[in-house]
């Protein structure tokens, strides 16, 4: 059975999120709330936390995982960046975006697209996530959860509890959730694609 916290939306408790902190180090897939939709979360180089979001949501190698970032000065360790994208890419951040950059060397293989070598990275504006990201020192292997065959994520943590509770190892509540996930831009070619329309406004890119 899955581990159930529910946590103040604004103002998380320390001792919570410390205790989800620790589950995650210890390898325990995370069902937690983002600023566009609850999300699956493991410990970045996790092997089994990647074969379970794969299970789970059904997903193949081609799927760009999510590196959930504090900041820049994390996602700049992870993904190669220059000037002009860094400069679009912090104008819309923290924000319901998913970036997909080529990756550093820091990158576990295992996340990477298997022919592009490019990982999707993001800042998001979420005080449960930052504090969480604060906590652990590093980036959360993150995938929204999205169930197969289904067209909206769940936007309740109970429901999680109820429906995945021997799936995942730690459920984390933040009240309701949105349905839509981040829009995703992709400048890993050195131009700029929408890949999907999601959250975040995309006026900006266009």
């Amino acid at each position: 059975m899955a581990k159930y916290f529910d946590v103040h939306p604004e103002n998380p408790q320390r001792r919570t999120i410390s205790n989800v902190a620790d589950s995650i180090r210890s390898g325990a897939l995370v069902a937690y709330p983002t600023d566009s939709c609850y999300a699956l979360g493991c410990q970045l180089g996790s092997r089994d936390g990647i074969s379970r979001i794969r299970a789970i949501r059904n997903l193949d190698d081609r799927h760009h995982f999510t590196l959930m970032c504090q900041n820049f000065a994390q996602l700049g360790q992870f993904v190669h960046i220059d000037n002009d994208v860094f400069r679009a890419v912090k104008a819309a951040t923290p924000g319901q975006y998913t970036f997909i950059l080529p990756a550093t060397k820091e990158v576990p293989r295992q996340l990477l697209h298997p022919k592009k070598k490019t990982v999707g990275v993001r800042i998001p504006d979420h005080a449960v996530v930052q504090a969480l990201l604060a906590e652990l020192g590093e980036p959360l292997l993150s995938s929204t959860l999205l169930l197969p065959d289904e067209e909206e994520p769940m936007t309740q943590g109970w429901e999680i509890k109820e429906r995945l509770d021997h799936e995942v190892d730690v459920v984390v509540d933040s009240g309701d959730c949105g349905t839509e996930p981040t829009t995703v831009i992709d400048f890993s070619s050195g131009e700029l694609e929408i890949v999907r329309r999601g959250a975040g406004d995309t006026s900006r890119f266009e």
